[in-house]
């Protein structure tokens, strides 16, 4: 991969982880099957009675660590549900609205619960016991034609400091909304800060090739200073040309543009010299996951997902850099400090989706800032926060080229060479799973017939093995680090699909949608594309070996698996069905020893023994969790609180939906 220090103008030597996200329409088809049937570096963090949660990820890095302990291994299993709070925010696809999901994810803070909705109002509770104080709506179109569905992630806050306490917006609520506006409320009362834009909103339109729809927001804004930073999401693979995924800064008081990065500006554009290109068609590398920022080094680190269209680079000839990167932005300047390509030339859907986190290891007898960046491609890896030199070793390996007329594949990747694979890269024939003899050879003729030379084998025309496919590895869930036993926490996904790309003439007709799953036309390009994930014809499972979804903890000092366990269960209630389920919505972890998560398409949360992996306690959900929990104490002689979003997901239509957010403390 490449990384680039940003006073440099020469070319970027190499160095030895929807819809616009990930979801996609084939996993409608997968899940009605599945539903039928040692130390940190530094001094070890103070435990607090007092504790709130006012970032994505608890700190502005988003390491995702409490310092609570009131709820612990030895009290969780007493966890009872303290309070339910109803949105009414629920869209199931009909009247023309979109179907909604539930991903948000609230921040605590001055002794106030934040939460979004799928309809992007933004609410205020009463964090103890779940009393409304304030909503707005934006009252946003809810049938723009997102390829994401009615889904939001949640806010961001920021206290200005040349406002006295009592005036309005003296604490302001960030929101990046479905139809592309941000906007900017009084933390106290919801109203809208009118001194931001226009009457306390920007419009996010004003961006390349921008198309209602398919450019819009779901996760939350990252605050900095006194700039609020926005990406984007895009959907995927309908065409060649699509909008810019640029990051922008505006100005947290007036909403005024500070500065604007493009991950793959046009004029880095150069057609090959085979001529087989003659002109770029691409768009997107947007940021659609979230942000992390480091206030002490001025700097803003962005996650990149892939050039358009994902499946087809024939017209976006190179490595399209900084597509699919984790990307050092000086946060005054918007200017690249350093970044460094997960994925060349992404023909997978290899998002690098995973939130970056930062947090500081003891490496190699050294205290080092560092951030840990998980791949859809199941790498690990972590580079120096200020340098991004990388941090445990990385190679460049060739991989498997194309076959297909007019691509031109990266003849190497960039492999983490010391950290373990959190994800299975490669399956054979011989390994295909299946709960019956007639399922298993089923599955073993499938693959077989397969392109399946690892985890970067190229789209084909006669069809490639995708593993760990565009829903696996580390997706946006993200993960959690512990810095009293050096611990990464992060679930992972094992699906495997079948992609193939269909020439322009047979796509168009009947016999080139002849298998079920999904199409995508690929516009602009000589190919259409489909995929689907392999099931069994029968048991409707994947073919490939249980877990399909697992819990790890990464010891970072030592760079080996401490431990891995099946996360949830496809059938929980169904005897002879493995453990592990896929997972969308990610971990934390606190200094009572627990991680919590929920994430899995069964409704649980549930929370298990950092130090040994060991499920401790877990409660049914009125429907599945896809989000990340938080945990907080708002009065040192009050209680701590574990919240979640329980909602189902905007794409897995026959998981039950709600709109309930879930406050847990012990009696």
């Amino acid at each position: 991969m490449r990384k680039l220090n940003s006073d440099l103008r020469k070319p970027p030597r190499r160095f030895l982880f929807h819809t616009s996200y990930f979801i996609i329409p084939t996993l409608v088809i997968f899940f009605a099957a599945f539903l039928s049937i040692r130390h940190q570096a530094s001094e070890p963090t103070p435990t607090r009675s007092v504790d709130d949660w006012p970032y994505y990820g608890h700190d502005a890095g988003g390491m995702r660590y409490s310092p609570l302990t009131q709820i612990n291994k030895e009290s969780v299993g007493q966890l009872k549900v303290a309070w339910t709070f109803h949105t009414g925010d629920i869209s199931d696809g009909s009247h023309g609205r979109r179907r909604s999901g539930f991903e948000s994810t609230p921040i605590v803070v001055d002794g106030t619960l934040y939460l979004t909705t799928p309809f992007n109002r933004v609410i205020a509770l009463d964090p103890e016991t779940g009393a409304q104080r304030w909503a707005y709506d934006p009252k946003i179109d809810l049938t723009w034609e997102s390829g994401d569905g009615l889904i939001n992630r949640g806010a961001a806050t920021w206290l200005d400091p040349t406002r006295p306490g009592g005036k309005p917006c003296h604490r302001r609520i960030y929101e990046s909304t479905i139809d592309a506006r941000l906007i900017s409320l009084d933390a106290a009362t919801g109203k809208p800060c009118e001194d931001f834009g226009k009457d306390g909103q920007v419009s996010l339109r004003d961006v390349p090739a921008f198309h209602p729809g398919w450019y819009h927001m779901t996760s939350p804004p990252a605050v900095i200073d006194d700039l609020v930073v926005v990406g984007s999401a895009i959907d995927d693979n309908g065409r060649a040309d699509m909008p810019g995924g640029v990051v922008r800064a505006f100005d947290a008081r007036t909403g005024a543009l500070r500065w604007t990065w493009d991950p793959i500006p046009p004029n880095t554009a150069k057609p090959p010299a085979n001529g087989s290109a003659k002109e770029w068609h691409t768009g997107a590398a947007n940021a659609w996951s979230i942000m992390s920022v480091d206030r002490e080094r001025d700097l803003v680190f962005i996650p990149t997902g892939s050039a358009s269209p994902d499946y087809y680079g024939g017209l976006r000839p190179g490595d399209d850099t900084w597509a699919d990167s984790v990307v050092a932005l000086n946060a005054k300047s918007g200017k690249v400090v350093w970044a460094y390509q997960l994925v060349h030339h992404n023909l997978w859907d290899y998002d690098t989706a995973s939130p970056p986190l930062l947090t500081m290891l003891r490496h190699n007898g050294h205290d080092v800032p560092v951030v840990i960046q998980g791949n859809k491609s199941g790498f690990l890896y972590v580079f120096n926060r200020e340098t991004g030199a990388p941090e445990f070793p990385i190679e460049e390996r060739p991989v498997p080229q194309s076959d297909v007329p007019g691509e031109l594949t990266s003849p190497t990747q960039p492999f983490s060479t010391e950290l373990p694979t959190l994800a299975p890269q490669k399956v054979s024939a011989d390994d295909a799973w299946g709960i019956t003899p007639e399922d298993r050879e089923a599955c073993r003729g499938w693959i077989a017939g397969l392109r399946n030379e690892g985890v970067f084998t190229p789209p084909s025309l006669k069809g490639t093995l995708a593993i760990p496919g565009n829903v696996g590895g580390m997706n946006w869930s993200g993960s959690a680090f512990d810095p009293e036993n050096n611990l990464l926490v992060v679930n992972t996904n094992n699906l495997v699909f079948k992609v193939k790309l269909i020439p322009r003439d047979e796509y168009g007709k009947p016999e080139g949608h002849s298998e079920q799953g999904e199409y995508s036309p690929q516009t602009g390009t000589p190919y259409g594309m489909f995929r689907r994930p392999l099931l069994s014809p029968a048991a409707h499972l994947p073919c490939t070996p249980p877990p399909w979804g697992t819990l790890t903890a990464v010891d970072m000092m030592e760079g080996k698996i401490r431990w891995q366990v099946p996360l949830g269960s496809f059938a929980p209630d169904k005897p002879g069905v493995p453990a592990g389920t896929l997972s969308l919505g990610g971990p934390i972890v606190t200094a009572g020893g627990l991680i919590f998560i929920a994430g899995t398409v069964d409704p649980f949360l549930r929370a298990f023994d950092v130090e040994t992996g060991k499920e401790l306690w877990k409660a049914q959900l009125p429907a599945s969790g896809h989000a990340t929990p938080i945990t907080y104490q708002v009065s040192p002689n009050g209680k701590q609180f574990v919240v979640i979003a329980a909602g189902g997901h905007s794409k897995i239509t026959e998981e039950p939906q709600s709109d309930a957010l879930v406050a847990y403390t012990l009696p």
